[in-house]
Protein backbone atom coordinates (compact mmCIF):
# COMPACT_ATOMS: atom_id res chain seq x y z
CA UNK A 1 0.00 0.00 0.00
CA UNK A 2 3.00 2.31 0.26
CA UNK A 3 3.81 2.77 -3.46
CA UNK A 4 0.72 4.61 -4.70
CA UNK A 5 1.29 7.74 -6.77
CA UNK A 6 -2.02 9.55 -6.77
CA UNK A 7 -3.53 12.94 -7.46
CA UNK A 8 -6.42 13.41 -5.01
CA UNK A 9 -8.94 16.22 -5.49
CA UNK A 10 -11.09 17.03 -2.48
CA UNK A 11 -12.62 20.38 -1.60
CA UNK A 12 -13.12 19.03 1.94
CA UNK A 13 -10.01 18.12 3.95
CA UNK A 14 -8.82 18.56 7.52
CA UNK A 15 -9.08 20.77 9.52
CA UNK A 16 -12.54 21.14 7.94
CA UNK A 17 -15.06 19.15 10.01
CA UNK A 18 -17.06 16.27 8.61
CA UNK A 19 -16.82 12.69 7.44
CA UNK A 20 -15.52 13.41 3.92
CA UNK A 21 -12.61 15.51 5.22
CA UNK A 22 -11.66 12.82 7.73
CA UNK A 23 -11.96 10.04 5.13
CA UNK A 24 -9.62 11.82 2.70
CA UNK A 25 -7.01 12.47 5.39
CA UNK A 26 -7.09 9.03 6.98
CA UNK A 27 -7.03 6.81 3.88
CA UNK A 28 -4.38 8.51 1.77
CA UNK A 29 -1.84 8.89 4.55
CA UNK A 30 -2.00 5.09 4.81
CA UNK A 31 -1.58 4.61 1.06
CA UNK A 32 1.67 6.49 0.66
CA UNK A 33 3.78 9.55 1.38
CA UNK A 34 4.78 12.61 -0.63
CA UNK A 35 4.03 10.84 -3.94
CA UNK A 36 0.35 11.33 -3.12
CA UNK A 37 -0.64 14.92 -3.90
CA UNK A 38 -3.85 16.31 -2.40
CA UNK A 39 -5.40 19.44 -3.93
CA UNK A 40 -7.85 21.04 -1.53
CA UNK A 41 -9.28 24.28 -0.15
CA UNK A 42 -7.28 26.74 1.90
CA UNK A 43 -9.02 27.12 5.26
CA UNK A 44 -8.06 28.58 8.67
CA UNK A 45 -5.51 26.49 10.62
CA UNK A 46 -4.62 24.46 7.51
CA UNK A 47 -0.88 25.02 7.99
CA UNK A 48 -0.80 23.01 11.23
CA UNK A 49 -2.47 20.03 9.52
CA UNK A 50 -0.25 20.18 6.43
CA UNK A 51 2.95 20.38 8.49
CA UNK A 52 2.40 16.90 9.96
CA UNK A 53 0.40 15.21 7.18
CA UNK A 54 2.58 12.69 5.27
CA UNK A 55 1.09 13.47 1.83
CA UNK A 56 1.87 16.55 -0.28
CA UNK A 57 -0.99 18.98 0.33
CA UNK A 58 -1.70 21.88 -2.05
CA UNK A 59 -4.10 24.58 -0.83
CA UNK A 60 -6.21 26.79 -3.13
CA UNK A 61 -8.71 29.58 -2.62
CA UNK A 62 -11.88 27.72 -3.65
CA UNK A 63 -14.44 30.30 -2.53
CA UNK A 64 -17.36 30.91 -4.86
CA UNK A 65 -17.65 34.37 -6.42
CA UNK A 66 -21.21 35.65 -5.97
CA UNK A 67 -21.33 38.00 -8.99
CA UNK A 68 -20.14 35.33 -11.43
CA UNK A 69 -22.57 33.08 -13.28
CA UNK A 70 -21.99 30.31 -12.48
CA UNK A 71 -20.52 31.53 -9.20
CA UNK A 72 -18.23 28.49 -8.98
CA UNK A 73 -16.46 29.25 -12.27
CA UNK A 74 -13.26 30.63 -10.69
CA UNK A 75 -13.16 27.70 -8.26
CA UNK A 76 -13.34 25.20 -11.15
CA UNK A 77 -10.61 27.08 -13.02
CA UNK A 78 -8.24 27.11 -10.02
CA UNK A 79 -8.89 23.43 -9.34
CA UNK A 80 -8.29 22.57 -13.00
CA UNK A 81 -5.09 24.49 -13.63
CA UNK A 82 -3.42 23.39 -10.39
CA UNK A 83 -4.41 19.76 -10.96
CA UNK A 84 -3.29 19.84 -14.60
CA UNK A 85 0.08 21.32 -13.66
CA UNK A 86 0.64 18.55 -11.12
CA UNK A 87 -0.53 15.83 -13.53
CA UNK A 88 1.85 17.08 -16.25
CA UNK A 89 4.86 17.12 -13.92
CA UNK A 90 4.25 13.87 -11.99
CA UNK A 91 3.72 10.27 -13.10
CA UNK A 92 0.47 9.58 -11.25
CA UNK A 93 -1.11 6.13 -11.35
CA UNK A 94 -4.62 7.62 -11.09
CA UNK A 95 -6.66 10.66 -10.20
CA UNK A 96 -9.10 10.34 -7.29
CA UNK A 97 -11.98 12.79 -6.82
CA UNK A 98 -13.92 12.85 -3.56
CA UNK A 99 -17.19 13.97 -5.19
CA UNK A 100 -18.56 14.13 -8.70
CA UNK A 101 -18.83 17.93 -8.46
CA UNK A 102 -16.68 19.92 -8.48
CA UNK A 103 -13.81 17.47 -8.10
CA UNK A 104 -14.97 14.70 -10.45
CA UNK A 105 -15.57 16.97 -13.41
CA UNK A 106 -12.13 18.55 -12.97
CA UNK A 107 -10.55 15.10 -12.60
CA UNK A 108 -12.20 13.93 -15.84
CA UNK A 109 -10.92 16.97 -17.75
CA UNK A 110 -7.37 16.57 -16.42
CA UNK A 111 -7.44 12.81 -17.06
CA UNK A 112 -8.50 13.32 -20.69
CA UNK A 113 -5.44 15.54 -21.23
CA UNK A 114 -2.95 13.34 -19.34
CA UNK A 115 -4.32 9.83 -20.04
CA UNK A 116 -4.85 8.81 -16.41
CA UNK A 117 -7.69 6.70 -14.94
CA UNK A 118 -10.25 8.47 -12.75
CA UNK A 119 -11.83 7.26 -9.50
CA UNK A 120 -14.83 9.23 -8.14
CA UNK A 121 -16.40 8.82 -4.71
CA UNK A 122 -20.20 8.83 -4.33
CA UNK A 123 -21.60 9.54 -0.86
CA UNK A 124 -25.34 9.34 -1.47
CA UNK A 125 -27.01 12.60 -0.52
CA UNK A 126 -25.40 14.59 -3.36
CA UNK A 127 -26.94 12.17 -5.87
CA UNK A 128 -30.52 12.84 -4.77
CA UNK A 129 -30.60 16.52 -3.73
CA UNK A 130 -29.50 18.29 -6.91
CA UNK A 131 -32.73 17.89 -8.87
CA UNK A 132 -32.52 17.01 -12.57
CA UNK A 133 -31.14 20.28 -13.95
CA UNK A 134 -27.72 21.29 -15.23
CA UNK A 135 -25.89 20.45 -12.00
CA UNK A 136 -27.36 16.95 -11.96
CA UNK A 137 -26.49 16.40 -15.62
CA UNK A 138 -22.88 17.51 -15.04
CA UNK A 139 -22.61 15.19 -12.05
CA UNK A 140 -24.05 12.27 -14.03
CA UNK A 141 -21.65 12.99 -16.89
CA UNK A 142 -18.64 12.88 -14.53
CA UNK A 143 -19.83 9.63 -12.93
CA UNK A 144 -20.54 7.93 -16.26
CA UNK A 145 -17.05 8.82 -17.51
CA UNK A 146 -15.18 7.64 -14.40
CA UNK A 147 -13.13 4.46 -14.66
CA UNK A 148 -14.16 3.44 -11.15
CA UNK A 149 -16.71 4.75 -8.65
CA UNK A 150 -16.45 4.18 -4.90
CA UNK A 151 -19.94 3.99 -3.35
CA UNK A 152 -20.08 4.38 0.43
CA UNK A 153 -23.03 1.97 0.90
CA UNK A 154 -25.35 -0.48 -0.86
CA UNK A 155 -27.97 2.27 -0.92
CA UNK A 156 -25.61 4.64 -2.76
CA UNK A 157 -24.75 1.85 -5.22
CA UNK A 158 -28.48 1.41 -5.91
CA UNK A 159 -28.86 5.13 -6.53
CA UNK A 160 -25.95 5.05 -8.99
CA UNK A 161 -27.49 2.11 -10.86
CA UNK A 162 -30.75 4.08 -11.17
CA UNK A 163 -28.72 6.90 -12.74
CA UNK A 164 -27.54 4.55 -15.47
CA UNK A 165 -24.04 3.95 -14.10
CA UNK A 166 -22.45 0.66 -15.19
CA UNK A 167 -22.54 -1.80 -12.25
CA UNK A 168 -19.13 -3.21 -13.22
CA UNK A 169 -17.43 0.09 -12.45
CA UNK A 170 -18.91 0.50 -8.94
CA UNK A 171 -17.00 -0.70 -5.86
CA UNK A 172 -18.51 -0.44 -2.38
CA UNK A 173 -16.05 0.86 0.19
CA UNK A 174 -17.59 2.12 3.41
CA UNK A 175 -15.88 4.84 5.43
CA UNK A 176 -13.89 3.83 8.47
CA UNK A 177 -12.99 4.80 12.02
CA UNK A 178 -9.74 5.23 13.92
CA UNK A 179 -9.98 2.28 16.31
CA UNK A 180 -7.12 3.69 18.38
CA UNK A 181 -9.14 6.84 19.07
CA UNK A 182 -12.67 5.40 19.26
CA UNK A 183 -12.47 2.44 21.64
CA UNK A 184 -14.13 1.15 24.78
CA UNK A 185 -12.81 1.85 28.26
CA UNK A 186 -11.93 5.52 27.82
CA UNK A 187 -12.02 7.75 30.89
CA UNK A 188 -15.12 9.94 30.64
CA UNK A 189 -15.06 11.28 34.17
CA UNK A 190 -16.35 14.82 34.38
CA UNK A 191 -18.54 14.70 31.26
CA UNK A 192 -21.75 13.40 32.83
CA UNK A 193 -21.02 15.32 36.02
CA UNK A 194 -20.71 18.59 34.06
CA UNK A 195 -24.42 18.31 33.24
CA UNK A 196 -25.46 16.86 36.59
CA UNK A 197 -26.18 13.41 35.14
CA UNK A 198 -26.33 10.87 37.95
CA UNK A 199 -24.69 7.45 37.84
CA UNK A 200 -28.13 5.80 37.98
CA UNK A 201 -29.44 7.74 34.97
CA UNK A 202 -29.37 6.37 31.43
CA UNK A 203 -27.78 8.57 28.77
CA UNK A 204 -28.73 8.84 25.10
CA UNK A 205 -26.15 10.66 22.97
CA UNK A 206 -26.30 12.19 19.48
CA UNK A 207 -23.72 14.05 17.43
CA UNK A 208 -23.85 15.48 13.94
CA UNK A 209 -24.80 18.51 11.91
CA UNK A 210 -28.02 19.89 13.32
CA UNK A 211 -30.16 19.37 10.23
CA UNK A 212 -33.73 18.10 10.04
CA UNK A 213 -32.89 14.80 8.34
CA UNK A 214 -30.79 13.66 11.31
CA UNK A 215 -33.96 13.15 13.39
CA UNK A 216 -32.74 14.84 16.57
CA UNK A 217 -36.16 16.47 16.94
CA UNK A 218 -37.81 13.05 17.03
CA UNK A 219 -35.29 11.86 19.62
CA UNK A 220 -36.13 14.91 21.78
CA UNK A 221 -39.83 14.00 21.62
CA UNK A 222 -39.10 10.36 22.45
CA UNK A 223 -36.86 11.13 25.44
CA UNK A 224 -39.40 13.64 26.79
CA UNK A 225 -42.10 10.95 26.66
CA UNK A 226 -39.82 8.38 28.34
CA UNK A 227 -39.19 10.82 31.19
CA UNK A 228 -42.94 11.28 31.57
CA UNK A 229 -43.20 7.51 31.92
CA UNK A 230 -40.71 7.69 34.78
CA UNK A 231 -37.61 6.36 33.01
CA UNK A 232 -34.47 8.07 34.42
CA UNK A 233 -33.00 9.08 31.06
CA UNK A 234 -31.01 12.10 29.88
CA UNK A 235 -30.26 13.17 26.31
CA UNK A 236 -27.16 15.04 25.10
CA UNK A 237 -26.99 16.49 21.56
CA UNK A 238 -23.58 17.60 20.25
CA UNK A 239 -22.99 19.52 17.04
CA UNK A 240 -23.79 22.78 15.30
CA UNK A 241 -26.05 23.57 12.36
CA UNK A 242 -29.10 25.29 10.96
CA UNK A 243 -31.58 23.54 13.27
CA UNK A 244 -30.03 24.75 16.54
CA UNK A 245 -32.74 27.28 17.34
CA UNK A 246 -35.51 24.89 16.27
CA UNK A 247 -34.20 22.19 18.62
CA UNK A 248 -33.87 24.68 21.50
CA UNK A 249 -37.51 25.73 21.04
CA UNK A 250 -38.57 22.08 20.94
CA UNK A 251 -36.71 21.34 24.19
CA UNK A 252 -38.47 24.28 25.89
CA UNK A 253 -41.88 23.23 24.53
CA UNK A 254 -41.40 19.84 26.23
CA UNK A 255 -40.15 21.49 29.44
CA UNK A 256 -37.07 19.31 29.02
CA UNK A 257 -34.26 21.79 29.79
CA UNK A 258 -33.34 19.82 32.92
CA UNK A 259 -32.77 16.52 31.14
CA UNK A 260 -32.12 17.31 27.44
CA UNK A 261 -28.86 19.16 26.85
CA UNK A 262 -27.67 20.70 23.59
CA UNK A 263 -23.95 21.23 24.10
CA UNK A 264 -22.83 22.60 20.70
CA UNK A 265 -19.53 21.60 19.12
CA UNK A 266 -17.39 19.25 21.19
CA UNK A 267 -13.61 19.02 21.20
CA UNK A 268 -12.24 16.30 18.98
CA UNK A 269 -10.71 14.52 21.97
CA UNK A 270 -14.01 14.57 23.86
CA UNK A 271 -16.15 12.87 21.20
CA UNK A 272 -14.94 9.31 21.88
CA UNK A 273 -15.28 10.07 25.61
CA UNK A 274 -18.93 11.05 25.13
CA UNK A 275 -19.47 7.84 23.14
CA UNK A 276 -18.11 5.93 26.14
CA UNK A 277 -20.22 7.94 28.58
CA UNK A 278 -23.55 7.10 26.90
CA UNK A 279 -25.71 3.99 27.02
CA UNK A 280 -27.22 4.36 23.54
CA UNK A 281 -26.20 6.38 20.49
CA UNK A 282 -29.19 7.76 18.56
CA UNK A 283 -29.63 9.31 15.13
CA UNK A 284 -33.10 8.33 13.86
CA UNK A 285 -32.50 9.85 10.43
CA UNK A 286 -35.14 10.24 7.74
CA UNK A 287 -35.39 11.29 4.12
CA UNK A 288 -36.45 14.91 3.55
CA UNK A 289 -36.98 15.94 -0.09
CA UNK A 290 -34.30 13.51 -1.28
CA UNK A 291 -31.83 14.61 1.40
CA UNK A 292 -30.87 11.39 3.17
CA UNK A 293 -28.01 9.88 5.17
CA UNK A 294 -25.55 8.27 2.75
CA UNK A 295 -23.94 6.03 5.38
CA UNK A 296 -23.51 7.52 8.86
CA UNK A 297 -19.92 7.38 10.11
CA UNK A 298 -21.08 8.30 13.62
CA UNK A 299 -22.75 4.89 13.93
CA UNK A 300 -19.48 3.04 13.48
CA UNK A 301 -17.72 5.48 15.81
CA UNK A 302 -20.28 4.52 18.46
CA UNK A 303 -19.86 0.83 17.62
CA UNK A 304 -16.07 1.18 17.96
CA UNK A 305 -16.75 2.29 21.55
CA UNK A 306 -18.96 -0.76 22.14
CA UNK A 307 -22.27 1.14 22.06
CA UNK A 308 -25.52 0.13 20.33
CA UNK A 309 -27.18 2.57 17.95
CA UNK A 310 -30.68 3.64 17.03
CA UNK A 311 -30.66 4.57 13.33
CA UNK A 312 -33.32 5.58 10.84
CA UNK A 313 -34.14 3.23 7.99
CA UNK A 314 -33.75 5.95 5.36
CA UNK A 315 -30.67 6.20 3.16
CA UNK A 316 -27.60 4.01 3.53
CA UNK A 317 -27.67 3.32 7.27
CA UNK A 318 -28.20 -0.41 6.62
CA UNK A 319 -24.48 -0.59 5.81
CA UNK A 320 -23.54 1.13 9.09
CA UNK A 321 -26.07 -0.45 11.48
CA UNK A 322 -27.18 -4.07 11.15
CA UNK A 323 -30.73 -4.29 12.50
CA UNK A 324 -30.92 -6.38 15.69
CA UNK A 325 -27.22 -7.23 15.31
CA UNK A 326 -25.34 -3.99 16.06
CA UNK A 327 -28.31 -1.74 16.77
CA UNK A 328 -31.93 -1.07 15.85
CA UNK A 329 -33.21 0.69 12.72
CA UNK A 330 -36.54 2.49 12.89
CA UNK A 331 -38.82 4.57 10.71
CA UNK A 332 -37.54 8.04 11.59
CA UNK A 333 -40.98 9.51 10.86
CA UNK A 334 -42.71 7.13 13.28
CA UNK A 335 -42.41 8.45 16.85
CA UNK A 336 -44.13 5.40 18.37
CA UNK A 337 -41.62 3.05 16.75
CA UNK A 338 -38.68 5.16 17.89
CA UNK A 339 -40.12 5.38 21.40
CA UNK A 340 -40.62 1.61 21.59
CA UNK A 341 -37.12 0.69 20.39
CA UNK A 342 -35.32 3.36 22.41
CA UNK A 343 -37.12 2.23 25.55
CA UNK A 344 -36.26 -1.38 24.73
CA UNK A 345 -32.53 -0.61 24.49
CA UNK A 346 -32.51 1.52 27.65
CA UNK A 347 -34.38 -1.03 29.76
CA UNK A 348 -32.77 -4.22 28.46
CA UNK A 349 -29.11 -3.81 29.39
CA UNK A 350 -28.31 -7.34 28.22
CA UNK A 351 -29.64 -6.58 24.73
CA UNK A 352 -27.79 -3.25 24.62
CA UNK A 353 -24.56 -4.91 25.69
CA UNK A 354 -24.93 -7.70 23.13
CA UNK A 355 -25.59 -5.29 20.25
CA UNK A 356 -22.76 -3.03 21.37
CA UNK A 357 -20.29 -5.91 21.54
CA UNK A 358 -21.37 -7.20 18.13
CA UNK A 359 -20.87 -3.72 16.67
CA UNK A 360 -17.43 -3.50 18.24
CA UNK A 361 -16.34 -6.81 16.71
CA UNK A 362 -17.65 -5.78 13.28
CA UNK A 363 -15.72 -2.52 13.38
CA UNK A 364 -12.46 -4.30 14.18
CA UNK A 365 -12.96 -6.61 11.19
CA UNK A 366 -14.45 -4.31 8.56
CA UNK A 367 -14.16 -0.62 9.44
CA UNK A 368 -10.68 0.27 10.67
CA UNK A 369 -9.04 2.88 8.45
CA UNK A 370 -6.31 0.35 7.69
CA UNK A 371 -8.93 -1.98 6.23
CA UNK A 372 -10.51 0.85 4.21
CA UNK A 373 -7.07 1.82 2.89
CA UNK A 374 -6.36 -1.80 1.94
CA UNK A 375 -9.62 -2.01 -0.04
CA UNK A 376 -8.85 1.31 -1.73
CA UNK A 377 -5.36 0.13 -2.67
CA UNK A 378 -6.87 -2.93 -4.35
CA UNK A 379 -8.59 -0.62 -6.85
CA UNK A 380 -5.19 -0.03 -8.45
CA UNK A 381 -4.91 -3.72 -9.18
CA UNK A 382 -8.30 -4.09 -10.90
Amino acid sequence: MSNARLLVLTELFLPTKGGTAVWAAEVYKRLGGKDIHIVTADVPDAAQVDAVHPNSVHRLNLKRVAWLKPESLVMYARFFFKSLALALTHRFDAIHAFRALPEGLVAWAVARLTFRPVVIYAHGEELTTWGKGGKYKAMRFALRHADRIIANSEHTRGTLLNMGIDAGRISIICPGVDVNVFRPGLDYSGLRESLGIGAEEKLVFSVGRLSRRKGFDQAIRAVALLRKEGLPVRYVIAGIGEDAEYLDVLIKEHHAQNFIHRIGAVKEADLPRWMNACDVFAMPNRDINGDSEGFGMVFIEAAACGKPSIAGRAGGTSSAVLHQVTGLRVDGENLDELLHDLKRLLEDSELASRLGQSGYQRVQTDFSWNQVAFMTSNLFCE
